[in-house]
């Protein structure tokens, strides 16, 4: 950033600056954060009379900063401060109005005090926000340079499952079978997802347990349909046997151990087999990045084959076109070189050849590539490489569940994002939820598969 001062020699009455400013959804939270106002009419998500709809104001102190920043930068600029400020507010902005900050020299005195007209205005429609006048100490050192830097922030809202919980609104809500719900985790996810009508529980398990766990938490059962089923196994098959039956859309792990839900499904009769392999997408809202980032496999299969990494990798594709994305998968390798040594790097090689063939289709796929010059374009270019996917993946294959694991978990607890987690290769998409999810990611892997099961079902 550039900043260029006028002293107070320089000021003569009727100078001006302006700043224009498009006020977003983020400037509320950070100002919310920063100011410790959190008034629920200040919030994007609130919504105080009851409406149905946020309401969004911008906190009038917001509004008044941008004279500030006029003040600061711009006229008189850097080693200004202020001695006072009357504000009049007249119109409420709002996040998504541009806003038109002027700053007028009134007036200045033989102390160094200088009087400038303040005003905030809506250009779209002409509306006064704010006017008032500012009295300020006019810097005395003339200052000019150009290697100004602030830190940036990146604001922990995950804006990506916003969008798809709202998409995945404008659905039929999704039968799904939920199995063994039978902790307040399990419960409460899929009653919020049934709350927000994107699915249709239909619970399965010991109808006791589920009840009394209903009850501990405070959670209302009306309208949900119960199927009482004695053990684990048994309550996945059921999920099984109505999936076939048409009764239901997915199927949403509840309280029991992964293993017990995916092998009445594998059965080859009355599982729930299409011909892939049964692999596990994270789904992962990632703040700052521009679009979701999906991490694959990082649950079930261990040590893929490269017959394997084909249908993980297609499987992530399929989804990544469901949610309405641009598949860019990056094969992952410790190198973006093939090294006979890392048997990743073959691997990698080979599915970006077999993708040129048509083997997979669906999206670009390139590798190897190394984490860094995958998702950062900098990188790529540093080490000379060019095509859709270097620098610009959204779907990131890793080698082995290992490194898929600590990559989702790193991406979890150290960057703060949100994941949601599927099953693919089955009949249905399989909600795959851990005890830890927040109530974010359990919604969001419901909205996620409910867009997946509505894309599947249009392509028929």
């Amino acid at each position: 950033m550039h900043l260029v001062n006028r002293i107070y020699a320089e000021l003569e009455p009727g100078q001006t600056a302006e700043l224009r400013r498009l006020i977003t959804p983020d400037d509320l939270y950070v100002f919310a954060a920063a100011s410790g106002n959190y008034n629920p009419m200040h919030l994007p998500s609130g919504d105080m009379d009851g409406d149905g709809e946020p309401e969004n104001v911008a906190p009038g102190m917001f509004v008044a900063s941008l004279i500030s920043a006029v003040l600061g930068n711009l006229l008189p600029g850097p080693g200004t401060l202020y001695q006072r400020q009357t504000l009049n507010f007249h119109a409420r902005a709002h996040a998504g109005d541009e806003l038109l900050c002027r700053v007028t020299v009134a007036d200045k005195s033989e102390s160094g005090v200088v009087t400038l007209e303040t005003e905030v205005t809506r250009p779209a429609d002409g509306a006064r926000i704010i006017h008032g006048q500012a009295e300020v100490i006019a810097p005395s050192q003339k200052f000019n340079r150009g290697d100004i830097e602030v830190p940036g922030l990146i604001v922990q809202r995950h804006r990506h499952f916003e969008v798809l919980i709202e998409r995945a609104r404008t659905l039929a809500p999704l039968p799904v079978a939920v199995v063994c719900p039978d902790d307040a985790n399990s419960l409460g996810g899929a009653l919020l997802a049934a709350r927000e009508n994107i699915i249709l529980p239909i619970l399965i398990g010991d109808a006791a347990r589920i009840a009394a766990v209903a009850c501990e938490g405070g959670l209302d059962l009306t309208g949900a349909e119960v199927i009482d089923i004695a053990g684990d196994q048994a309550a996945a098959a059921t999920a099984c046997r109505l999936v076939h039956e048409g009764r239901a859309g997915a199927v949403m792990k509840g309280h029991l151990h992964t293993d017990d839900l995916l092998k009445p499904m594998l059965d080859k009769v009355d599982g729930l087999r299409v011909g892939r392999r049964f692999t596990h997408v994270f789904v992962m809202d990632v703040p700052g990045r521009p679009e979701p980032v999906m991490v694959t496999d990082a649950a079930i299969n261990i040590a893929p084959d490269l017959a394997t990494k084909v249908d993980i990798t297609q499987n992530a594709i399929d989804l990544a076109l469901s949610l309405g994305m641009e598949p860019r998968a990056g094969i992952l390798s410790a190198v973006e070189t093939v090294t006979p040594a890392i048997q990743s790097s073959i691997d990698a090689a080979l599915l970006s050849k077999m993708a040129e063939r048509g083997q997979i289709h669906g999206g670009l796929v390139d590798g190897p590539l190394a984490m860094d010059n995958a998702v950062d374009l900098g990188a790529a270019r540093t080490k000379g490489l060019k095509g859709g996917v270097a620098g610009h993946a959204n779907i990131l294959v890793v080698p082995g569940i290992d490194a898929g694991n600590m990559l989702a978990k790193q991406l979890s607890f150290i960057s703060h994002a949100e994941g949601a987690g599927l099953v693919l290769g089955a009949r249905v998409p399989v909600i795959l939820n851990s005890r830890s999810d927040s109530p974010m990611s359990r919604l969001a892997s419901c909205a996620v598969a409910a867009l997946h099961h509505a894309c599947k079902k249009e392509k028929g």
